[in-house]
């Protein structure tokens, strides 16, 4: 094994792609010293075989033969980074049924197919490496699986996406409208040509289904977790958050609740959140990404870098080549499980329902600037039992104008809070749908 090193398929020579080569080849001396043999990408697929990525692949088979490459007898570990679902999914069996392990960055195909691919790894005896799938270059994942195996995960919250964290930071800083910031993240590559899957929580919610099995056992698919985005955030939510205190992230929120008999139900949602400004998850700005982990018996810890990223993602890829690596050198497969969970302890946990959940809210009203629209909105409010913390109108308006009344409500169950809204938007003077955003504290 040390003379000839372990040799590497790459299927997918995108921008993650060229990057895992750079690092590979840029730090081969390095990682050997570290492995004691080198790492050698002995074959490249790729569609597109014409153009220059900067990167020398003289010595490599560089063809769009992804099934070739799957069953070449000198490949021993396979990278997929083509994304997306179906091929993605096919590739990755196929390989685990070739008996090669596996490294991805696909967080998309995890969240839902995670549960077939790790079970047929297990049977294969061969290892699914996915640390780049969760927060680019954050060691998230080999933090929770290994460096806090010793405690019970009690809670996390993560700012898990670049293009959002970016929007949502620009909106803050020049007043600009989201579509406005949107086009600039676009334009330097921060955002996709279609940032759907970033803006509307998506991407997040695919990342939190991951945390939440690794930190909880608990087997979910990204569909049942509560999601929403930052579409619909406007300007003067942010002026408001700042006069109030806050700032406002795009989080994923996971967390166990145990009652008296034992028995555990967990939270996970994603959607924007009013974070005290105090709070270190409120000083991550730009296109950067965190964790915050409470464990029992640690307490609160916080992983923080690039979320993304040709070179950061990359580092996450390579990391994972070395730890299966240094399995294959030993002989073996599956010492630690890839879930930080035992595939036979992982089990169906329920989720609390959005509705039984309780907490403070920002809520954003749009009416007329009439006398007694406030009491007719304080009124409904005070009839489903929630209190206003404080209250702001921003400018005045003319004779038929709406105006933006922004309220901080005190603690109330989410389903309290809906039946008001319900009621509130259905009022003549309110022409607009009342925005909601949620509060979380203690961060």
């Amino acid at each position: 094994m040390a003379e000839r090193g372990i040799g590497i398929g790459l299927i997918g020579l995108g921008t993650i792609g060229t990057g895992v080569v750079k690092v590979l080849q840029r730090n081969a001396a390095v990682i050997e010293q570290r492995l004691g043999f080198p790492l050698r990408v002995v074959r490249v697929a790729d569609l597109d075989t014409e153009t220059d990525r900067g990167v020398d692949l003289s010595s490599v088979r560089f063809d769009s033969d992804a099934d070739g490459l799957i069953a070449d007898p000198d490949v021993s570990i396979v990278i997929e980074l083509i994304g997306g679902y179906d091929i993605a999914k096919r590739y990755t069996l196929a390989a685990i049924a070739a008996g090669k392990h596996v490294v991805t960055a696909n967080k998309a195909l995890l969240a839902l197919h995670g549960a077939e691919i790790f079970g047929a790894a297990q049977r294969a005896g061969v290892d699914v490496g996915f640390e780049a799938s969760v927060a680019g270059g954050i060691p998230i994942l080999r933090s929770i699986r290994e460096g806090l195996v010793a405690n019970r995960i009690e809670s996390l919250h993560g700012i898990m996406n670049g293009t959002t964290n970016y929007v949502l930071t620009q909106m803050e800083s020049t007043g600009e409208a989201q579509e406005v910031v949107v086009k600039r993240a676009q334009d330097l590559g921060y955002a996709e040509a279609d940032p759907t899957f970033d803006l509307e929580g998506v991407d997040a919610a695919h990342k939190l289904t991951l945390l939440a099995a690794m930190a909880f056992g608990a087997e979910l698919t990204f569909k049942e977790i509560p999601t929403e985005g930052i579409s619909g955030l406007a300007p003067v939510d942010f002026e408001a958050a700042d006069e109030f205190g806050y700032r406002i992230k795009l989080l994923g929120i996971a967390k166990s609740h145990v009652d008296a008999g034992g028995a555990e139900r967990i939270e996970a949602r994603v959607h924007p959140t009013l974070i005290p400004k105090s709070s270190l998850l409120a000083s991550v700005d730009g296109a950067m990404n965190a964790v915050a982990v409470t464990g029992d018996a640690v307490g609160p810890t916080l992983f923080y870098g690039a979320g993304a990223g040709e070179l950061p993602t990359a580092s996450a890829v390579v990391a994972d080549l070395v730890e299966i690596a240094r399995e294959i050198d030993r002989g073996g497969a599956g010492r630690v499980a890839p879930l930080s969970y035992l595939p036979d302890a992982l089990r169906p946990v329920p989720l609390v329902p959005l509705g039984e959940i309780s907490g403070r809210a920002y809520l954003r009203f749009t009416a007329l600037d009439r006398a007694g629209v406030l009491g007719h909105i304080a009124g409904a409010l005070g009839e489903h039992g929630i209190g206003i913390e404080s209250v702001i109108q921003k400018g005045r308006g003319g004779e038929g104008d709406s105006v933006p009344v922004l309220v901080l409500t005190h603690p109330a169950q989410e389903s309290a809070l809906r039946a008001a809204l319900e009621r509130i938007d259905a009022l003549p003077d309110v022409t607009a749908p009342t925005r909601l955003v949620r509060i979380e504290e203690g961060l």
